[in-house]
């Protein structure tokens, strides 16, 4: 058995959360990470106490809506919104950690994760938003694709 490196591991904790999201069209999984230590966790699906579109169906894609696009409609947090709201929750600082997530983050997200300091993202999968690159390109937080085997 081999090892894997803290990339490839803290990635495969990330899949590991996207398995509780309830979203229709993307599970998404994100973990925020300092020092080699994992401070908060977040998936995407609806706020708590309330409906999931796996029992609701999804109105984006009733409408017609393409990925990226229309975010207002959802009614779901994304992943690195609730781990960005749980780490605030429990009175975790994020300011200067790394952000593990299954999926490139949309421009929503990138303009949080841009506030809160965080200084790396580590992501497997593309999104379709290139607004969201442009504004980590300029704040200076830097972007990692990382290939894994699941």
């Amino acid at each position: 058995m081999s090892r894997p490196c803290w990339n490839e591991y803290f990635m495969q904790i990330a899949y590991l959360v996207s398995q509780r999201s309830t979203c229709i069209r993307r599970q998404v999984g994100v973990i925020i990470v300092k020092d080699k230590r994992i401070l908060s966790t977040g998936y995407n699906g609806a706020p708590t106490g309330l409906r999931h579109c796996l029992d609701l169906g999804c109105l984006r894609d009733q409408l017609q809506v393409p990925s990226g696009e229309r975010h207002e409609l959802c009614r779901g947090l994304h992943g690195e919104q609730n781990a960005i709201i749980q780490a605030a929750v429990y009175g975790v600082s994020i300011k200067g950690g790394d952000l593990y997530s299954t999926h490139l983050p949309c421009s929503l997200c990138a303009k949080m994760l841009i506030n809160a300091g965080i200084h790396n993202i580590y992501y497997a999968d593309g999104y379709p938003d290139e607004l969201s690159t442009q504004l980590m390109d300029e704040a200076g937080v830097n972007i990692h694709k990382v290939s894994i085997s699941i």
